[in-house]
């Protein structure tokens, strides 16, 4: 029994011992946490560039003029002088038509003229003869007054027959179908033989250069697509050719809330094709040495979109930026002076002031 008792007061001693042990350490060294593991972030650093502002739309090629050809009279097609699909200057012969009567009407025209000059010819002549015989007062003053009226009908009526003459030379051209400009026929109609009126549609004459692209714009950028084009040409990039802007139209179409633009370019090789879908790119200015992040470091706020910034003792802070302009998965930007390290991932888990551990993006 005495054996008992004393090995119970000694396991009691042994944890009267233990605690005052444990109560004796300092209460500091119990409550300091242990330090956050480092965040693993990626990083990258911005790039200082000249930064084209590009404004994108899907573009269709356009002819700059298309001419329906006609006759102007009843006639019949004498000869066909062109193919399906050719290319033609401005001016070569593409139809003739019976011409005849034309000519016959020219030919006319041309007789009545001599026969009027030859007439105007001899009152001028006896003219003259009363004027010497008036001098020398063989005749009455009234004879020669009646001489200088016919002499001036006479001069009248020339004049309207030589425009007569030049009406039906008028008409005889017509019988001569010409290219208005240079480009390419369509679908041939008619052929040697055939009667054509007035609604007859003989071909279409199709101009391809310079050749546009037709394209709608956002209302949002007529301002600046208005301003870059008060300053000069504005350079547009469509089917990998270089042109220009050529028309902007007078007013934003109210339901599709967009404006109507056409670009023109050179098409000498007919490459762009009317009718032809194209990616056009219309560059309203250039940011000059702007600096470029990844859209993927902007973090959007109810107070504004910003980076976070790693500083030199590795610890993040959030710095204010302004989107000037996006491009693909980049994005121009402001509030940065270009040498910083801008964290692209793990920025889900950063928060001002923590320490990461950078990678490169």
């Amino acid at each position: 029994m005495k054996k008992e008792y004393a090995i119970a007061m000694l396991c009691g001693a042994v944890t009267v011992a233990c605690a005052a042990r444990f109560w004796s350490t300092p209460a500091r060294a119990q409550a300091t946490p242990p330090s956050p593991p480092d965040i693993v972030v990626n990083t990258v650093t911005p790039v200082v560039r000249d930064v084209p502002v590009v404004l994108r739309a899907t573009g269709t090629v356009t002819p700059t003029s298309v001419v329906d050809l006609h006759v102007q009279t009843t006639s019949t097609v004498r000869q066909v002088h062109i193919r399906e699909g050719q290319f033609v200057k401005e001016g070569q012969l593409l139809f003739s038509l019976d011409d005849r009567a034309g000519r016959a009407n020219v030919e006319r025209a041309q007789a009545q003229v001599m026969r009027d000059e030859a007439a105007l010819a001899g009152l001028e002549q006896r003219y003259r003869r009363s004027v010497e015989l008036l001098d020398k007062q063989f005749i009455a003053v009234t004879a020669v007054d009646t001489l200088r009226s016919e002499v001036d009908a006479a001069r009248a009526l020339l004049r309207a027959d030589q425009a007569a003459l030049r009406a039906v030379q008028v008409d005889a051209g017509f019988n001569a179908i010409r290219a208005p400009m240079a480009g390419r026929v369509g679908a041939v109609n008619v052929y040697p033989g055939s009667l054509v009126q007035v609604s007859t549609l003989l071909v279409t004459v199709t101009r391809l250069d310079p050749i546009a692209v037709a394209f709608t714009l956002p209302e949002s950028n007529v301002g600046e697509l208005l301003a870059a084009h008060q300053k000069g040409a504005v350079a547009v990039e469509a089917n990998q050719r270089s042109g220009t802007l050529s028309f902007i139209d007078n007013s934003v179409d109210p339901v599709a809330g967009a404006i109507r633009v056409k670009a023109s370019f050179e098409n000498g090789d007919a490459a762009m094709w009317p009718g032809q879908y194209v990616d056009a790119r219309v560059t309203v200015r250039t940011l000059r040495g702007a600096v470029v992040i990844p859209q993927a470091a902007i973090i959007a706020s109810p107070a504004g979109a910003f980076v976070y910034v790693v500083a030199a003792d590795r610890t993040v802070k959030q710095v204010p930026v302004k989107r000037l302009h996006a491009f693909g998965a980049s994005a121009a930007v402001s509030g940065l002076a270009g040498n910083e390290a801008i964290v692209t991932e793990g920025k889900q888990n950063l928060k001002p002031g923590a320490r990461i551990k950078a990678g490169q993006g």
